[in-house]
């Protein structure tokens, strides 16, 4: 009995200390969980180079001097309307909600707080690190309920051990709102009938939400939560390649020439005019230095790429093409610019961890870039998922890095001196210049590599491969083979071999072909049903 009545007592005491940890609700933000700032009835304004991922906009103003934003912009229309109601019943709820904890005004200085309601009587203040500790619930709550204005210190902090979550922080504020340099803020704020100011290196994973009060901010970071119901940005589908995926330079008509040493992972060529300069020692491809069936397949493949690229309906518009670069950094999405983009320094893609996340950029107009500009992908984006449609000349200048694949329209296209380009160039029309660069196309080619064809989902399995004397057809389903015959072509389109499949396994004897590399179609019903690559070695 004694054991018995500890143990309550013990349990009546723990629920006293802790009465906050599963007190807390998070509001329901509506529609105002897409802005990263908004105010119901303020302008909103930025100053230096800030980088934005979320809608901005006022429902009762207008939104100054911003760059590129990651996200739509909206002034006094039905959005920024719907996002003031919203916000108004996140505030009440928040106002209403019932404190568990009084702190001191003063935040920070390696205070560490668990979960629950923070109600602050006076103005308040953070200084140093302030450390919001989940204890391993991934759906914690922290409210914080500030009676009077709200003010960081330079360089303060707000850490999420354990857990926590920036979606899952929130912060009411009777007042001004106004960051010092260097803050690095986590949670939602909403400043009630007050302004919010954020100055420059401050970061802000959340939300700066005014429902009365101007929104200024000053080369600053923010960007909205991930997590708790937000939608896992894929982007759109990728285009079908078909024969273009084994191609990194090509022109549908035009010339493709190099200039210098340049060297080239995948196929070169041309379906209009010659292909020249390139090395056979520098390319580990297939140079096509006249057109031929193969650059024929490639030309009206790239239509079909180009077509499908161009009619994708666009998420979000870049407001401001000749600031493009600059840091921004973008999620997935299809973005368009209407407009001639200048690219200068540095363009971050941001898969969110998605290894399979598609980024397709659609310019209306010519792009050039500045020397040394980069596009650098993190958190898993890879550049076989970029894709850059653009109707206008191309220039990628001296030493940049470039990733995905371009697909210039009408245009010609310039890689420069030192210039790494981890995709592809393709033009519709247009002349194709290189200047001792190196481009490296995405792997996925089911023509380049030893075994590309062993997979159990194609027609037929042709091994080994590459060969010397002899390689073996296999065919995988002999019901889909009537009439079927194998050709197999030279790098001039010549065909140099035919052989009538009728057999599940056919062995051919190869010792007649040069060593190189060849191409080859199956035909069956008077359809061709696969092709790719052989390679020859003696």
């Amino acid at each position: 009995m004694k054991n018995k009545l500890l143990s309550i007592l013990v349990t009546a005491i723990t629920l006293l200390l802790f009465p906050g940890i599963n007190s807390g609700q998070a509001p329901n933000l509506g529609t105002s969980a897409n802005f990263v700032l908004f105010s119901t009835n303020g302008a909103l304004t930025n100053s230096g180079i800030s980088q934005l991922t979320g809608n901005v906009g006022t429902n009762n103003g207008l939104s100054t001097t911003f760059g590129n934003v990651n996200g739509r912009m909206h002034d006094n229309d039905g959005a920024s309307a719907q996002c003031a109601t919203d916000l108004l019943i996140a505030y009440n709820q928040l106002n209403s909600t019932i404190p568990t904890f009084f702190p001191a005004s003063l935040l920070g200085n390696g205070q560490i707080l668990v979960p629950g309601v923070y109600s602050i009587s006076s103005a308040a203040t953070l200084n140093l690190d302030l450390s919001l500790n989940a204890q391993g619930d991934s759906n914690a709550v922290f409210i914080f309920q500030v009676q009077g204005p709200f003010s960081t210190n330079a360089n303060s902090k707000v850490k999420l051990i354990n857990g926590a979550k920036a979606c899952k922080v929130f912060w009411k504020v009777e007042g001004l709102v106004s960051m010092a340099p260097g803050t690095s803020m986590k949670g939602t704020v909403i400043a009630n009938n007050a302004a919010i100011n954020m100055n420059t290196g401050d970061t802000l994973e959340g939300r700066a939400l005014s429902t009365a009060g101007a929104v200024s901010v000053d080369g600053v970071l923010a960007y909205t939560p991930v997590g708790c119901g937000s939608p896992i940005l894929t982007g759109p589908a990728s285009p079908t390649l078909a024969s273009t995926e084994c191609y990194a330079l090509f022109s549908a008509d035009g010339p493709v020439t190099n200039a210098g040493v340049t060297y080239v992972t995948g196929d070169v060529g041309t379906n209009v005019g010659l292909t020249t300069g390139f090395s056979a020692l520098d390319v580990t491809g297939v140079i096509h230095p006249i057109p031929d069936v193969f650059t024929a397949a490639c030309a009206t493949d790239l239509l079909n790429v180009y077509s499908y690229l161009n009619t994708l309906s666009y998420d979000i518009e870049l407001l401001y093409p000749v600031q493009f670069g600059r840091n921004l950094v973008l999620t997935p999405h299809t973005y368009i610019m209407n407009g001639a983009v200048i690219f200068t320094d540095t363009l971050y893609l941001n898969a969110m961890g998605n290894t399979n996340a598609v980024f397709v950029i659609q310019v209306n107009g010519a792009f050039s870039t500045s020397t040394y500009s980069k596009v650098i992908l993190t958190n898993g984006t890879q550049a076989k998922n970029v894709f850059w449609k653009i109707d206008g000349a191309v220039d990628i200048s001296e030493y940049s890095v470039f990733n995905g694949t371009i697909v210039c329209n009408n245009a010609a296209v310039s890689l420069d001196t030192g210039v790494t380009l981890n995709g592809r160039a393709f033009t519709t029309t247009g002349a194709l210049t290189t200047t001792g660069m190196t481009a490296t196309m995405p792997p996925g080619c089911l023509g380049s590599g030893i075994g590309s064809f062993d997979a159990a989902d194609q027609a037929i399995s042709i091994y080994p491969n590459p060969f010397s004397t002899f390689t073996t057809i296999r065919v995988n389903d002999m019901s889909q083979m009537s009439h079927a015959a194998l050709s197999i072509y030279n790098v001039l389109g010549e065909e140099v071999m035919f052989v009538p499949i009728t057999a599940q396994a056919t062995t051919l004897s190869t010792g007649e072909l040069a060593p190189g590399i060849y191409f080859y179609k199956v035909t069956a019903n008077n359809q061709t049903i696969q092709s790719g690559r052989l390679v020859s070695q003696q």
